[in-house]
């Protein structure tokens, strides 16, 4: 069941019954994402897979990370009503949800941050600047073998074509402007000095094998976090809830009962 949060804002899925528990998708790919995991964790919470701003039918939010995240926020509160929310958040949406975290500090009760950071290495931030320049010169279309590179191995997408198609697919109907103005975001991004005010509970996973947020950036994050644990998802990459969702809820189910 969609509906609609934050005054109209934010378009979100809803699955199950139990406490809420959010599910923010990455930069490059969409809340499809989620769609192997959201059945079984739909047996035990309340699973809101909302689209980030400015994807899907979510309202675009000027002013960059802090803006998304404070639209987040107000989703989040929108949803679950004052109940103690879990937020888990991939890639791109794992740095939106723990800017919402810093900047709302009572909005979670627990946070899962996989393949995320708290900032990027010198040719990280590069990297991203060159998919703004490119995809600005050119267009979507010719940052799509580089994104689906930095989404899966080489190996995994010959062995799941049809798999490949669809992300391929979700990747190119996301906003462009969008897209440049979040990876300039990811480009500046530093959080490492905030991290000491984020209380509540922390999950860290990462896919071994992610060449978009490298686990190095994951020993960093769970490092600089008072009460964070990391856990590392052999044989995956960016995206382990869709490469391997089974190995992906086996990491994150303890910590969110």
């Amino acid at each position: 069941m969609d509906r609609l949060l934050a005054n109209g804002t934010v378009n979100a899925a809803e699955t199950g019954e139990g406490p809420p528990l959010f599910l923010f998708h990455s930069l490059l790919s969409d809340r499809a994402s989620f769609e192997a995991i959201v059945p079984k964790l739909g047996t035990s919470f309340r699973a809101i897979v909302p689209e980030l701003p400015g994807f899907g039918r979510s309202h675009v939010v000027e002013g960059g990370l802090a803006a998304v995240a404070d639209r987040m926020a107000e989703a989040v509160q929108d949803a679950a009503g004052g109940a103690a929310s879990i937020v888990l958040g991939n890639g791109y949406g794992g740095f939106v949800a723990l800017q919402m975290v810093i900047r709302h500090p009572s909005i979670a009760s627990r946070l899962v941050l996989a393949d995320s950071g708290a900032a990027f290495s010198e040719p990280g931030r590069e990297a991203f600047r060159n998919m703004a320049k490119i995809s600005r010169q050119k267009g979507l279309e010719a940052i799509t073998d580089v994104a689906m590179r930095r989404l899966f191995a080489p190996e995994f997408q010959a062995q799941h074509p049809e798999l490949m198609r669809g992300r391929r697919e979700a990747f190119l109907r996301t906003d462009p402007d969008v897209f440049r103005d979040a990876c300039n975001a990811l480009a500046e991004l530093d959080l490492r000095a905030e991290l000491a005010g984020v209380k509540v509970p922390v999950l860290v996973v990462v896919g071994e094998h992610d060449e978009a947020t490298p686990p190095p950036m994951s020993h960093e994050l769970a490092a600089g976090l008072p009460r964070a644990e990391l856990k590392i998802i052999p044989g995956c990459a960016h995206v382990p809830q869709l490469q391997s969702p089974q190995q992906f809820l086996d990491a994150v189910e303890g910590f969110l009962r």
